[in-house]
């Protein structure tokens, strides 16, 4: 009998692990993705996924203080201006700290030219939903309000050194109607300062 109970549990134990991607604890790829609604944005209004209606959103989950978040700032900023109205591209900031809170995040957003809403969630559930453990980090969700990438915008910290741009790829694979060939990597950066308290 014990020994039937050890090889179910096991078998429930793989399952469990089975629902969580290969970098993300959370999600899989072709999950549903979490939604959020009524986060404040440096534009002071208040925005909710269903505000987005095109059929492919990129949601970012970054801050202020990380440096390899800074290091990205620019390339976050190109990629927006790249895929325009084509889609949506949302950036998230999920961290309690001093340097990221709200008024921080606008006037970092003035310095680098923000044309995309940066939001703040000050009770961190989105980046719980979402399985995020580092800043910066991205997740592709297409027309259905499914992932289907998520990880690293590409291959190296240094941009000059960047020979695979994993976010364009899958970008540029999902409004074709196809399925990225990468769909998911490990993200590096800073880790997310979630604070003890669970929200999810």
């Amino acid at each position: 009998m014990s020994r039937l109970l050890t090889a179910a549990l096991v078998v429930a134990i793989a399952a469990g692990s089975a629902q969580a991607g290969k970098f993300n604890r959370k999600l899989n790829i072709d999950d549903k993705a979490p939604v959020f609604s009524d986060l404040p944005g440096i534009d002071d209004k208040s925005h909710s996924m269903s505000d987005c209606k095109k059929n492919v959103i990129v949601v970012a989950i970054t801050c202020n203080h990380c440096p390899v978040a800074v290091a990205y700032e620019d390339r976050i900023v190109e990629f927006a201006k790249k895929y325009g109205d084509k889609i949506g591209f949302i950036a998230i900031n999920v961290n309690n700290i001093p340097q990221d809170k709200l008024d921080k995040m606008k006037i970092r957003a003035k310095e680098k030219g923000f044309t995309f809403p940066y939001l703040y969630d000050e009770s961190q559930k989105i980046g719980r939903q979402l399985g995020a453990s580092v800043t910066p980090e991205f997740f592709v969700i297409n027309k259905d309000r499914k992932i289907v990438y998520m990880g690293a915008m590409d291959d190296n910290m240094n941009a000059d050194k960047v020979t695979k741009n994993y976010l364009s790829a899958a970008v540029d694979a999902v409004l074709k109607g196809e399925t990225p060939e990468v769909q998911e990597t490990r993200a590096r950066g800073c880790s997310v300062k979630y604070e003890n308290k669970r929200s999810d």
